[in-house]
């Protein structure tokens, strides 16, 4: 291709540095800078920044000529969207009468003893965000938690420490083939082509059953 031919690149920079806000901005245009786009701008926001930082509250807030208490009283008020970088995992309580009173208070205590993390953070190690709910509208599943996307009700403190451990080990597990061995640990010639008969039906008797564990394809799950 000839220079005259070759398309150029836009070498024009977002006066804050960061081009993430020019997305932003284009999302905001789109929207007409019309204050009661908020919520669909803040879902936009987060998409595009992973989770919504003060700087990125105040922004939207200038944007759509609303006030900055405003925009964050509308964020806090949805569980859907998150002020710190997310974890590998993610784990909302539901706080409302529902479920607060159901024992959604222990659930939180004993999540947050658990893994050495406040609601609203992040574990250390990066796996595990922690957060509350100020309702979630499956009340009759109360209490409930939402993990990683998935709704579990009927849940209490033991119950919830263990569908978040399962989670954690699930992730933790060595990968496994389809003979379901541990693929980093079998043997040399142990593989189907290899040994005889008999090896190869003790190997079958003895051999370690694969278990996987993945999402249930369930919105709502009663446990």
């Amino acid at each position: 291709m000839s220079d005259q031919a070759r398309p150029e690149r836009s070498t024009s920079a977002h006066p804050s540095g960061d081009q993430r806000f020019a997305l932003l901005d284009t999302a905001l245009r789109r929207a007409r800078y019309e204050p009661h786009q908020l919520i669909e701008i803040l879902h936009t926001a987060q998409e595009i920044f992973g989770h919504l930082s003060d700087d990125v509250l105040v922004y939207v807030a200038q944007g759509l000529r609303l006030p900055r208490a405003r925009v964050l009283g509308v964020a806090t008020f949805y569980h859907l969207f998150r002020f710190e970088p997310a974890g590998d995992h993610t784990c909302s309580v539901c706080t409302g009468t529902a479920c607060f009173v159901k024992g959604a208070d222990r659930i939180i205590d004993a999540l947050q003893r658990a893994h050495g993390v406040l609601s609203g953070e992040t574990t250390e190690d990066g796996r595990l965000s922690l957060s509350t709910a100020r309702c979630i509208g499956s009340c009759g599943l109360a209490p409930l938690i939402v993990v990683d996307g998935e709704i579990l009700g009927k849940m209490d403190a033991s119950r919830a420490l263990e569908e978040i451990a399962t989670r954690l080990d699930t992730a933790d597990a060595p990968a496994t083939d389809a003979a379901g061995e541990d693929a980093t640990t079998r043997a040399p010639g142990d593989d189907a082509t290899s040994g005889t008969a008999g090896e190869g039906a003790s190997a079958g008797s003895s051999g370690q059953q694969a278990v996987a564990v993945g999402a249930t394809g369930r919105t709502v799950e009663e446990r």
